[in-house]
């Protein structure tokens, strides 16, 4: 049986796990060492962005300064990772003419993932390959995977999580959860695991590497024999680790302007919400990340998370999309009651949709407080009437509970009809839910092609099948400070009784009538 060395280089700086990277793979690809296999640690938590990836857009800088999380560069692709101190990686170091290295890189991330699993079976797991690239246990993430290669010399790396801090990662990663509710954010932590949340207890560093050896050698019919860093491998890492710690490295990927947006969509069916949030590479045109979330029932429950991940690095395109999603339901006939495909096709290129918003002075922030009503934002042209809410009325104003307003200047209600009459639109406000009904309905029978109202995104959420039933095409803009929905009365502000005073987003106010009326 052949034999392949073992080199286990322990916790070591980020830097030094780059660099050590390279020169592995240098010495690889110049056929100096042998097939080897490495663990390595870091010495401290570290955020490591993939090799393409802008540091600025992917890592929250001043919370990995304030936290002394160290932040470095891949060599290999993919999306920015967080290492904590007791995660384990592993590396294989091999040629590519080597008969058991599959040539389709789909295969070889197969073979890889298969033989990690193998090994975390041996800890008592039902640990599995879940395509493209991460090894799963139950639907949760427990090991992601990813690699290059140089003159003929694969670098294949893998990340295990053995008792890892999910909120760290959160707060560490431009992970898009701004708008994620605290339920919510649960929800994106159940994406992961770790072998101490499945196994109850935190294995040994030692069984855990000898379970992943014996993997390996399973799935490549080799043995492993142990060795130390040899003199020349030293010497090249002290000659690379400048380099790998200079900032001219880490940043050397920048943007002349950020073009990772974090794009947002709500979407209310009859088995439940679905929110999105999605980051996308505007240059590209593809999607970094991206989180379904929402109040609705999956079974099996990883069937949201399988999705992400074929969702994961794809076009964000109307046709790749819904050819994803069709192809899924299709397969995986996942049973999501109330939910179709449609559902989620329709969600998902809804937050895509924003980008069309960009280009004309909208920055992703604005983008996450307006709300499309039955057609597309670019589609909404020159809409006649704005809809106000009696809720942004001052609380001892004489007419917060009638309809009408006397510009008086002591709210925003005022200043937004100003800016309407400049668009030479008409203005209502509307005291109660079933005032609006009935006046969606009357302008619809007026003739009114379009409107813009202000709400808050709970209301828009709930009511979004009702603006779609009426079928008077619109766009609304969230309204500032405390809602009903906040303080739990709702069913006051239904009833028009609701006795706090909400605010008008006056700039993004400005900013949709300039664009809808363009």
């Amino acid at each position: 049986m052949e034999t392949w060395r073992l080199l286990d280089t322990g916790s070591r700086s980020a830097a030094e796990n780059m660099a050590l990277d390279e020169a592995l793979l240098e010495l690889k690809a110049g056929d100096r060492i042998p097939h080897t296999l490495r663990f390595l640690q870091f010495s401290n938590p570290a955020v490591l962005v993939g090799h393409h990836q802008s540091v600025e857009e992917e890592v929250r800088l001043s919370y990995c300064r304030e936290k002394k999380i160290e932040v470095n560069r891949r060599l290999t692709g993919g999306g920015a990772l967080y290492w904590g101190r007791a995660e384990l990686g592993w590396e294989i170091y091999v040629s590519k003419k080597d008969p058991r290295i599959p040539s389709r890189i789909e295969d070889l991330y197969r073979k890889m993932g298969e033989a990690s699993a193998n090994g975390l079976q041996r800890l008592g797991l039902r640990a599995y390959f879940r395509p493209r690239n991460d090894v799963e246990v139950s639907g949760r993430k427990i090991s992601g995977t990813g690699g290059t290669e140089l003159s003929g010399a694969i670098l294949f790396q893998g990340t295990l999580l053995v008792d890892f801090d999910v909120d760290e990662m959160l707060r560490a990663l431009r992970i898009p959860t701004e708008k994620l509710q605290d339920k919510e954010i649960d929800s994106v932590k159940e994406r992961v695991t770790c072998l101490k949340w499945e196994l109850g207890r935190t294995p040994s560093l030692t069984s855990i590497k000898d379970s992943l050896i014996k993997g390996f050698q399973e799935t490549f019919g080799v043995r492993f024999l142990s060795s130390p860093l040899t003199l020349g491998e030293e010497s090249l890492l002290k000659e690379k680790l400048p380099h790998f710690s200079s900032p001219e490295y880490i940043f050397k990927v920048r943007e002349s302007l950020p073009r990772r947006k974090t794009l947002t969509s709500v979407l209310k069916a009859p088995g439940g919400l679905i929110r999105i949030s999605i980051a996308i590479d505007t240059k590209t045109q593809v999607i970094n990340q991206i989180l379904i979330t929402g109040d609705f029932f999956a079974y099996p429950r990883r069937a949201i998370f399988d999705l992400e991940s074929l969702l994961k690095n794809s076009k964000a395109a109307a046709s790749n999309v819904e050819t994803i999603l069709r192809d899924f339901f299709t397969k995986t006939k996942p049973r999501i009651p109330g939910i179709k495909e449609t559902h989620f096709i329709q969600a998902i290129l809804e937050a895509i949709h924003k980008m069309d918003l960009l280009p004309h002075g909208f920055n992703e922030e604005e983008t996450h407080h307006l709300f499309p009503v039955l057609k597309p934002f670019a589609e909404v042209k020159k809409p006649e009437i704005l809809l106000l809410p009696y809720c942004a009325k001052g609380i001892d104003c004489g007419l917060r509970y009638q309809k009408g307003c006397e510009e008086c200047g002591r709210c925003s209600i005022g200043d937004a009809i100003g800016i309407a009459r400049s668009f030479d639109m008409d203005y209502l406000t509307i005291q109660n839910y079933e005032d609006l009904e009935s006046t969606l309905y009357g302008l619809k029978r007026s003739g009114v092609h379009g409107f813009i109202g202000s709400c808050c995104e709970p209301f828009y959420g709930k009511h979004r099948p009702d603006f779609e039933r009426i079928g008077l095409s619109g766009i609304l803009i969230d309204v500032e400070r405390t809602t009903c929905y906040d303080l739990g009365e709702e069913k006051k502000a239904f009833k028009g009784q609701f006795e706090n005073q909400t605010h008008l987003n006056l700039p993004l106010l400005q900013k949709i009538l300039e664009f809808s009326h363009g």
